[in-house]
């Protein structure tokens, strides 16, 4: 969800601005992922990088993700939404972890969407962790074993990478998880990420050839998007 900065600066405003402003476009991307069969949906809220930031930025956002969970959990639940929030805690403050734990467990029984909240995550901890698990449990390491030991083991691997704000890299996201998703970057800034940006990102999917290592004559169908980044 990239470019919440950028939109605030755009606009005179203070960068927070531009974040307060995300958590509104997240909003509606939820309605319009549900509205559109999508099962799993899973955003880059706060990096492991992220924490090089100004710290009054920093604080801002945490206190933003904090008071946004708060807000929408009611609202999430009667939707059908289920909330996981993804990366080390180990950084978060006592009341923000409570926050998380809280919303995790009111909406654990919600089935329609599974939205993944990454915060404090990389995908270089995400496959640190993984692989530290099970070479203490004693466990050979394997990419079989690795998939089910990653933080996001209990979702299937993202048909649809989207990176919003015009740049074209991956930044330390889900990079075990996406290693054959379609990619999709939008110069949109996120807090303009709106129903018809979603719909041009599902249509550039659909165009799209999967083949997994496959030749086209071995592919019966293309399947549809269910998970979105």
């Amino acid at each position: 969800m990239d470019g919440n900065g950028r939109w605030a600066k755009k606009r005179f405003l203070p960068r927070l601005a531009g974040h307060k402003q995300g958590v509104e476009a997240l909003r509606s991307c939820v309605q319009d992922c549900r509205t559109r069969g999508v099962r799993v949906l899973t955003v880059f809220a706060f990096s492991s990088e992220n924490w090089s930031r100004p710290a009054d930025e920093v604080s801002g956002l945490m206190e933003i993700l904090g008071l946004a969970v708060v807000r929408e959990i009611k609202a999430l639940s009667e939707n059908g939404v289920r909330l996981y929030f993804v990366g080390d805690r180990s950084a978060l403050s006592s009341k923000l972890i409570a926050a998380l734990v809280d919303a995790e467990r009111k909406t654990a029984e919600n089935e329609q969407l599974v939205l993944n909240v990454c915060l404090n995550y990389g995908g270089r901890w995400d496959i640190a962790q993984a692989a530290s698990r099970l070479a203490s449990s004693g466990a050979l390491i394997t990419p079989k074993s690795l998939d089910g030991a990653m933080a996001m083991a209990h979702v299937p691997d993202p048909d649809l990478f989207i990176r919003t704000g015009g740049e074209q890299r991956l930044s330390n996201f889900l990079l075990w998880q996406t290693a054959y998703s379609e990619l999709y970057f939008s110069d949109c800034l996120w807090p303009d990420f709106g129903a018809n940006d979603l719909d041009a990102a599902i249509a550039a999917y659909s165009g799209r050839e999967r083949r997994f290592g496959k030749i086209s004559e071995q592919m019966i169908s293309i399947p549809k998007a269910t998970h979105a980044d």
